[in-house]
């Protein structure tokens, strides 16, 4: 979409996005801000979630678009528009916002690799997946050459008996027994909070501090929203 030198682009411009065909129907209708608005609340979960959340290759790429669009309108704006200016301003946070989420779930990947892909090969067919495929491709690659890495700085230095590694039992796991702070997005009664059987309800924008791990499920739903 071109912009006439002068004219002030639209920040958000393409409405009308079609997504791919294999995109759950929950983001078939959602305008681009809205996509972005998820992206956001999808961003925050994963950087303040111990775990690696499911992933959202859907709406990455429907903003990697939208960024693309955006730039071409306003290549075509002069320099010394002031609202075009404003309109680049944002679309660098959205673009910090993009890098910083798929960096977040690297971060995870590389720290708990084992355990990932283990949990990853575990999983049901036609269940949802925590890695996209790029990111599964990565995953494997980073554990091949870490322990790669391990027998040739390590192992192999070792008397024959203590050469081989059950990286199984070696892998590191997310912390899922830290404490967070949720806001509730809807009702939901006997949200159980700890071991010991204690439940509490919650509504629509109340908040609680508790373990993450009884609360895993309904973060992944969108139930909850960590703060």
């Amino acid at each position: 979409m071109a912009v006439a030198p002068g004219d002030s682009p639209n920040l958000l411009a393409r409405d009308d996005y079609s997504p791919p065909s294999d995109v759950a129907s929950e983001y078939d209708s959602l305008s681009a801000a809205e996509v972005l608005t998820k992206l956001e609340e999808t961003w925050r979960n994963e950087l303040l979630s111990p775990e690696l959340l499911d992933h959202k290759t859907y709406l990455v790429e429907c903003m990697m678009e939208q960024v693309k669009e955006m730039e071409e309108n306003l290549s075509h704006v002069r320099s010394d528009d002031f609202v075009a200016g404003i309109h680049k301003l944002e679309l660098e946070r959205i673009k910090y916002v993009l890098c910083s989420y798929l960096r977040s779930r690297l971060k995870k990947i590389e720290a708990n690799v084992i355990f990932v892909l283990e949990e990853e090969a575990g999983k049901e067919v036609n269940t949802s997946s925590k890695l996209s495929a790029d990111e599964l491709v990565y995953a494997k690659e980073y554990a091949d050459l870490m322990k790669d890495h391990m027998q040739t700085l390590a192992l192999r230095h070792m008397p024959s008996s203590f050469q081989k590694l059950d990286h199984k039992k070696a892998a590191t796991k997310p912390p899922l027994d830290s404490f967070v702070f949720v806001r509730a997005l809807d009702n939901i009664d006997n949200i159980l909070i700890d071991e010991e059987g204690a439940q509490v309800n919650m509504t629509p924008g109340t908040q609680l501090i508790a373990q993450y791990r009884p609360l895993s499920a309904l973060v992944q739903s969108g139930s909850l929203q960590l703060i």
